[in-house]
């Protein structure tokens, strides 16, 4: 049967790196496709080559799309297809209703004017095709992030999409949401649509993948086929990284030093509604060389616990006292948080951790400016050096340390934040989903990089939805629901089942 898309011998060129290199791919119709590889594989950039984002003339080989030679010069060319991409970055106007942001630029209408009784009806079947009962007039703004993976795609549905490519879906979804999006996928699949999906997440591929493609330093490696090969985690993993990882988390000695950082009572409002508590009575402590995880379901109350003890990032009315090695410290801004030894990496790198526009150089060193200045003057040099001492050291992936931080991969991007805060000296790391949307290669390099920190003595603070990743890395967890702490855990105590078991318990003695 002849296939839905080949891509043949894709190649493409940016100044100084070559992202694609005689990259093949074949899409059957009807099936879900998977395409994987490390951060910086070329995975993002083979799918705007396909779908029009870098067109036809910027990029050598060819598409062929339904049996035909296909030259696709903008985004509305391949929409006219049926092929639609939906960016990891969702792309909706959060002040629009969900109506408007379904027929946004595919307006339904007549001689000029909306026909809004027709936009209503079919934003209602489209939603509910996607399993939403949410009202066609309701705010973007005012839906959970999972819900307005849903509303993207009920928008593609909206333009007859036959080839639907979704970049790294469930990035930023809880475990309910993933696996809802999961069966719609199946579903969609069942009713004719075509799919490729990029996504770090093997346990998601591996559920509902047909085929699956490798990308490796922007070359394809392997496909396999869900029907015929034996298709394996660890198989895919030794194609995306070129190397057998024996263990997924690096080993390291457990060794707890004296007490670093004591956190009693802390008590946080909500900014917005100060009658409503966000964190009640919350009390932990972090040892030297220790890395103490924080588990929780989503909107337990672990990053705002975080941004309010850095600097009162968060929150309003916060009580609580904080120790640094048995002294108290006050954290009334963020400057007396870096100060005091503290560091935050934010989860969300892109809006609150990095200046996209600007260098990599300017970015590592905004935290400690004054470490690369003289009588208030911005040494240049200096700040190349410190930048380019980071490069290195941390594998930033990049032609220079003068290259914009938006081209770098979310890997690279990481770890530039990583440096930022590096390089302000803490004694305390403070990390929010550290390894959120950044591929297994570059995980284990920055579980490398935190068992470093800890082999100096560093008290590192590890925020993840990963249990298994908590589970792997922490000397000590402890368990957060509703705003509380509901119990610690040691490395031996810790499983999956008696971190559950905590947030079960507690649910169950609210009701």
């Amino acid at each position: 049967m002849q296939p839905l898309l080949e891509m043949r011998a894709i190649s493409k060129t940016f100044p100084g790196v070559k992202a694609l290199d005689n990259v093949s791919m074949s899409v059957a119709e009807g099936e879900i496709h998977a395409v994987v590889g490390e951060n910086g594989a070329g995975k993002s950039t083979l799918m705007k080559v396909l779908s029009g984002v870098y067109p036809a003339g910027t990029y050598d080989g060819e598409i062929h799309y339904d049996g035909e030679l296909a030259e696709f010069k903008s985004i509305q060319d391949s929409e006219a297809r049926g092929i639609i991409i939906i960016h990891q970055e969702l792309a909706l106007v959060p002040l629009l209703s969900i109506a408007e942001n379904l027929f946004l630029g595919n307006e339904i209408a007549v001689k000029g004017c909306i026909n809004w009784h027709e936009t209503t009806r079919r934003t209602r079947d489209l939603l509910a095709r996607v399993g939403l009962s949410d009202a066609p007039t309701a705010r973007v703004e005012k839906l959970g992030v999972g819900k307005q993976q849903l509303v993207e795609i009920a928008k593609a549905l909206a333009k007859d999409v036959r080839l639907l490519i979704l970049d790294e879906p469930t990035a930023a979804l809880s475990e309910s949401d993933s696996a809802a999006l999961l069966e719609l996928m199946l579903e969609l699949k069942a009713s004719g649509v075509t799919q490729i999906i990029i996504s770090h997440k093997l346990n998601e591929i591996r559920k509902v993948a047909d085929t699956i493609t490798v990308i490796r330093d922007g070359a394809t490696v392997s496909t396999m086929h869900a029907k015929k090969d034996e298709i394996t985690e660890a198989r895919i993993v030794r194609d995306m990284v070129g190397r057998d990882m024996a263990a997924r988390y690096p080993d390291r000695p457990r060794r707890a030093g004296p007490m670093l950082m004591e956190v009693d009572n802390w008590t946080v409002r909500h900014p917005d509604f100060p009658d409503r508590f966000t964190i009640r009575d919350v009390s932990f402590n972090v040892r030297e060389g220790e890395v103490v995880g924080i588990a929780g379901l989503m909107g337990a109350g672990r990053t705002e616990l975080a941004m309010s003890i850095f600097g009162r990032s968060y929150g309003r009315d916060i009580q609580g006292d904080v120790r640094m090695r048995g002294e108290p410290v006050r954290l009334r801004n963020v400057s007396e948080a870096i100060a005091a030894g503290l560091a935050y990496v934010t989860e969300d790198r892109k809006s609150l951790g990095l200046i996209l526009d600007d260098s990599i150089q300017r970015n590592i060193t905004l935290a400690n400016l004054n470490a690369v200045a003289r009588n208030g003057l911005l040494n240049e040099a200096r700040e190349t050096q410190v930048a380019e001492g980071f490069r290195k050291s941390m594998n930033i992936r990049a032609p220079s340390v003068f290259a914009k931080v938006m081209n770098l991969s979310g890997g690279n991007q990481q770890k530039v934040v990583l440096s930022k805060w590096l390089f302000s000296g803490p004694e305390v790391l403070i990390l929010d989903e550290p390894t959120r949307g950044i591929d297994v290669g570059a995980k284990f390099e920055i579980y490398g990089l935190i068992n470093d920190l800890s082999a100096q003595g560093k008290g590192v603070v590890m925020i993840s939805s990963e249990m298994p990743e908590l589970l792997g890395m922490c000397d000590r967890i402890y368990v957060m629901n509703e705003g509380r702490f509901m119990g610690e855990l040691t490395a031996e105590e810790a499983s999956q089942e008696s971190i559950m078991s905590m947030i079960v318990t507690h649910n169950e003695s609210t009701q």
